[in-house]
């Protein structure tokens, strides 16, 4: 059975005061998956319980709850889950074109911030309904979560450059086929910044790696660019429960992963950026104000 180790020897790297982890899921019991999704994850279900102790281990002060794969187009656990958290947490729902204003607000006034567009086998809503989801977050002042392969990403510029919402670019830039910092996909994700809407996630770097742990060469070299790059523009998250784990070798170590993920900025200041100040602006958080270093 996989157990989630929640305590331990803290990460090397001290995160600062008001960190905010911008992608994870939670679970309440009552909630089954649904059709067309992955399933619930592999061991004891992964609560708000459970990662209360996953940030005081981590260092984690604030959090960002996603819609988890498992329960599609029902916002109704991660509503829950944002109820549990309380005023630390913010929500990424999912949405569509058939979603209507009034449940926007019932969205809204549970503290979802943003919706999801996950272009991947199990995602609940993919790229074509994008300009929809674009238009009802935009209309909300709502930031969107794109997730799809970035191999892809030329075929997809117009679009992502014509969004009308802030939006973040998810998991690294999922670049299945594997690209480089001189590689036009990359060159890409730099245009769609300078424009003005698009921010870049650090998380899940073990999902599109293909050189593997403990250092994800490969990611680590386009992640190193990119905070280069535009470090105002890059937030990060554990990806905790790991959904994708299902049995115990497969379970990343969360204190390694975050001392080398966190390890790719040029520095402290670009580091606490991505924590603090970028997560903030990209998700309309109230800035930190208990005694941040």
């Amino acid at each position: 059975m996989l157990v989630r180790p929640l305590s331990g020897n803290p990460p090397k790297t001290k995160l600062p005061k008001g960190a905010v982890d911008t992608q994870m899921h939670a679970y309440l019991p009552g909630y089954p998956s649904l059709p067309g999704g992955p399933g619930l994850p592999a061991g004891d279900l992964p609560t708000p319980a459970q990662y209360r102790e996953l940030m005081r281990w981590l260092g984690i002060d604030r959090v960002i709850v996603t819609q988890g794969n498992a329960q599609q187009r029902d916002n109704s656990n991660l509503n829950a889950c944002l109820a549990e958290f309380g005023p630390i947490a913010r929500g990424v729902c999912v949405i569509d074109s058939a979603t209507s204003d009034e449940e926007l607000d019932r969205l809204a006034a549970a503290g979802n911030v943003g919706a999801r567009i996950m272009d991947l086998p199990g995602g609940a809503v993919d790229l074509s309904e994008l300009e929809a989801v674009d238009a009802k977050a935009a209309s909300r002042n709502w930031v969107v979560a794109v997730q799809f392969d970035g191999s892809n990403i030329l075929d997809h510029e117009p679009r992502l450059k014509a969004m009308k919402s802030r939006w973040v670019f998810d998991h690294h830039g999922k670049f299945f086929a594997g690209v480089t910092p001189d590689s036009p996909q990359v060159d890409a994700v730099k245009r769609l910044i300078d424009g003005g809407k698009c921010w870049f996630k650090f998380a899940g770097v073990y999902e599109s790696s293909k050189a593997g742990g403990p250092d994800y060469a490969d990611v680590a070299a386009i992640a190193r660019e990119i905070a280069r790059y535009a470090p105002e523009r890059i937030v990060w998250g554990t990806n905790w429960p790991h959904n994708l784990a299902r049995e115990q070798r497969d379970y990343p170590d969360d204190v390694a992963l975050t001392d080398t993920v966190l390890g790719w900025f040029p520095d402290e200041a670009g580091r606490d950026l991505a924590l603090v100040k970028n997560p903030e602006e990209l998700y309309g958080l109230p800035a930190w104000a208990d005694g941040r270093d």
